[in-house]
């Protein structure tokens, strides 16, 4: 494994700057021509609430609450596209779909409207993936973030902030999880150079381990097979022997 994979691009820049933007735009869109576009979020177990699934993460209340959301979009987004290029759209994609649909089945009879969702979305891939991984510069991504936005695993809660979709918080970090499941990285899997790293390597049928007994002690199995081959080996002989003592001349003996 080598760094070679981490590139940077355009889009690192571009994507987050670009769909920062779009919620901008709606938002100017909805305050110039005072359109109401609450009602086009989420409403939980009610089939035309089921458009906010796809439009509620564009929608926000007010400027505070997109401005809010601005931010980490924008470090997230990059943070995404940069060290997982391969997957970053379907994390966005899938992650707006799928804690859309888990807000709308565990969410309060009100609008569930924002892009908190897909930040937390963001949030538990990259921290989750990193760990997965086990490469030492995506961990330390992690953890990076872990810093920067851990405090928000407080507002998965229902007890800390009634005025705030926590449901929609809670949708996001469990798509997040999820998605690090499904989606590998083999990229940064380090490669397999020695037989023993194989998933499917046996020690017992090893030429090499087999020079080792059971306390882990090296045998040099060459030595010790012919030493059994002459400690077994069975001498037979028809010829008799007749040993002959003699008394030396010399001494006392």
């Amino acid at each position: 494994m080598n760094d070679n994979h981490f590139k940077f691009s355009t889009a690192v820049v571009g994507l987050p700057v670009f769909f920062v933007l779009f919620l901008w735009i709606v938002y100017w869109i909805q305050i110039r021509f005072d359109f109401d576009f609450y009602q086009n979020g989420i409403y939980p177990r009610d089939l035309s609430g089921l458009q906010g699934v796809v439009f509620s993460p564009f929608i926000h209340e007010n400027l505070n609450h997109l401005y809010n959301n601005s931010i980490p979009l924008l470090v997230l987004l990059a943070a995404l596209q940069f060290f997982y290029p391969k997957q970053s759209f379907a994390v966005i994609g899938y992650g707006i779909l799928f804690s859309g649909l888990i807000t709308w089945i565990i969410g309060r009879g009100n609008y569930h409207i924002g892009a908190s969702g897909l930040i937390y979305v963001l949030v538990s891939f990259i921290f989750f993936k990193g760990i997965q991984s086990r490469y030492y510069r995506l961990v330390a991504l992690s953890f990076t973030v872990v810093l920067l936005y851990g405090g928000m695993i407080w507002y998965v809660f229902p007890d800390v902030d009634q005025s705030i979709s926590w449901e929609g918080h809670l949708a996001g970090f469990i798509t997040g999880f999820v998605i690090s499941l499904f989606y590998k990285t083999p990229e940064y899997t380090k490669p397999v150079v020695y037989d023993w790293q194989k998933p499917d390597f046996k020690p017992e049928e090893d030429a090499f381990m087999k020079h080792f007994d059971e306390n882990g002690n090296f045998v040099n199995i060459e030595i010790a097979q012919e030493n059994a081959e002459i400690i077994s080996y069975n001498f037979n002989s028809d010829v008799s022997v007749n040993y002959v003592i003699t008394k030396s001349e010399s001494g006392d003996k």
